[in-house]
C-alpha cells in the first residue's frame, strides 16, 4: 500500500510554505508536498515516502501543475533509489500518473537516465540514487531559474505591446509558485508586472470544474497583494466586450512541435475571444514543456477525468452527510454522464506568443519553437 501521511505543522510552520521540498528526516528520505487540494481553508503538507504515494498524490491534484510535475517526478525516482524500491517501476509508474502533461515524463527521464549513468560508470547502488537525487535537485533548481527568466521576458512583451502600462490581464487555471520550482510561469509575469507598479488588475477565472482559479491563483495573488477579482468562466465574454481585458496570460502542459497549447480546459475558448477582441493571448512556459516528438495538437492524448468532478461539487474540508463516490455535493441528478477532458488544445493561428526562459516566440511557428529549444540545448551543454 501507499505510503502517504499528511500533517499540518501548525506550531512550526513558515510563512511561505514551498511547494515541494525534500527532506531526510531519521526514519529516512520523504518528499514533502503543499497539498493543493485543501487549500485555500487551509495548509496541509503531504508526506510521501514512495513512488505509490507519490503517483496517487499527482493523480489526485494535491501536486500539480506542468513544471512542478517534473520535479516531482525526478524526485519521485529518486526516492525509489534512495529507499531501495524498483527504480525502472517507480519511473514507468510516475511517467504515465497523468498524460497530457509533458514535464512529468521529462522529469522522470531526467533522474532515470542519473541513475542509469551512474550505474553504468561502476557505481553502485548508493552513488546511483545520488545521482538520481542530485538531478532531481538540479532540474528543480534550472525550473526556478527558468520562472524569473520567463516573468523578465513576459514582462518586456507586455511593455511592448502594451506600452504605459496598467495592465489588466485575464489568467486561467494556476501558474504561480504552486507550479514552479520558481514563482510560477503566466502568473509570474502578472507579479513582475505588479512589482514595477504596471499591473492594473488581475481577472482571475475560477477554472471549473476543479476551481484551481478561484482556491489557488486567488490564494497566491492575494499573498502577493496583487489587486485581483475573481470571475466565473463563462463571465469572461462580458469583460472582453466591455473593453476590459488588455492581455490573457496562460501556462501550458504541452506545447507540439507545430506550436498547438494544451492547457486546462477553458484555455482554448479565452484564444477565440481573444483574437476576436483584438487582445494578446500570450503562453507562458518553460521550454521542457515544447514536446517535438509531438506533432501537432491532434495528436496530444488529452486527459480525461472522472465525471463526478463536474456532477458533484467540492468545497475543501466540507463534511458531507451520504456523499457518493466522489466525496461531494451532488449538483446533478444521480446517474448524470458528464464530458469532463481536463485540457484543451489552442491551435498556434490564435496565439499571439509564447514566451520561455530563452524569449518570446512571435509568430508561433514550428522553426521558431525548434530555433528556441535548440538554443536551450547549446546553453545547457555550455
Amino acid at each position: 500500500m501507499a505510503d502517504q501521511y499528511a500533517y499540518s505543522g501548525d506550531d512550526k510552520r513558515p510563512t511561505e510554505i514551498p511547494a515541494i521540498r525534500w527532506e531526510e528526516p531519521p526514519e529516512g528520505p520523504v518528499l514533502v508536498l503543499l497539498d493543493q487540494t485543501r487549500l485555500p481553508v487551509e495548509e496541509v503538507e503531504l508526506v510521501c515516502t514512495d513512488a505509490p504515494a507519490l503517483v496517487e498524490a499527482i493523480r489526485s491534484l494535491a501536486v500539480r501543475g506542468a513544471p512542478l510535475l517534473g520535479i516531482a517526478g525526478a524526485y519521485g525516482v529518486a526516492l525509489a533509489a534512495v529507499r531501495g524500491f524498483d527504480v525502472e517501476e517507480a519511473a514507468a509508474a510516475l511517467a504515465s500518473a497523468r498524460p497530457t502533461a509533458v514535464n512529468l515524463a521529462v522529469g522522470v527521464r531526467r533522474a532515470q537516465a542519473a541513475h542509469e549513468a551512474a550505474l553504468a560508470n561502476g557505481g553502485d547502488i548508493r552513488q546511483a540514487a545520488a545521482a538520481a537525487l542530485a538531478a532531481a535537485r538540479q532540474l528543480h533548481r534550472e525550473d526556478a531559474e527558468a520562472s524569473a527568466r520567463m516573468a523578465e521576458h513576459g514582462l518586456a512583451l507586455l511593455d511592448e505591446l502594451l506600452p504605459g502600462g496598467g495592465h489588466r490581464i485575464l489568467t486561467h487555471c494556476n501558474t504561480g509558485s504552486l507550479v514552479s520550482g520558481g514563482e510560477g510561469t503566466a502568473f509570474a509575469v502578472a507579479l513582475a508586472a505588479h512589482r514595477v507598479g504596471r499591473l492594473r488588475r488581475l481577472w482571475v477565472d475560477e477554472t471549473r470544474p476543479l476551481l484551481q482559479g478561484a482556491r489557488l491563483t486567488a490564494y497566491e495573488a492575494a499573498r502577493s497583494g496583487m489587486a485581483y477579482t475573481l470571475l466565473t468562466d463563462n463571465a469572461a465574454g462580458s469583460l472582453f466586450a466591455a473593453g476590459e481585458v488588455d492581455a490573457v496570460l496562460i501556462g501550458a502542459d504541452r506545447i507540439t512541435a507545430d506550436g498547438s497549447v494544451a492547457n486546462k480546459v477553458g484555455s482554448y475558448p479565452l484564444a477565440v475571444l481573444a483574437r476576436y477582441h483584438h487582445v494578446p493571448f500570450i503562453v507562458v512556459a518553460p521550454v521542457t514543456t515544447v514536446d517535438p516528438d509531438t506533432p501537432d495538437g491532434a495528436s496530444i492524448e488529452v486527459e480525461q477525468r472522472a465525471g463526478h468532478e463536474v456532477t458533484e461539487f467540492v468545497a475543501p474540508q466540507v463534511p458531507v452527510t451520504g456523499a457518493e463516490a466522489g466525496g461531494g455535493i451532488p449538483v446533478a441528478p444521480l446517474g448524470t454522464q458528464a464530458y469532463n477532458p481536463a485540457f484543451d488544445v489552442t491551435p498556434p493561428e490564435l496565439v499571439t506568443a509564447i514566451v520561455t526562459e530563452e524569449g518570446a516566440v512571435s509568430p508561433v511557428t514550428a522553426e521558431a519553437l525548434a530555433e528556441v529549444c535548440a538554443r536551450s540545448r547549446r546553453v545547457s551543454a555550455g
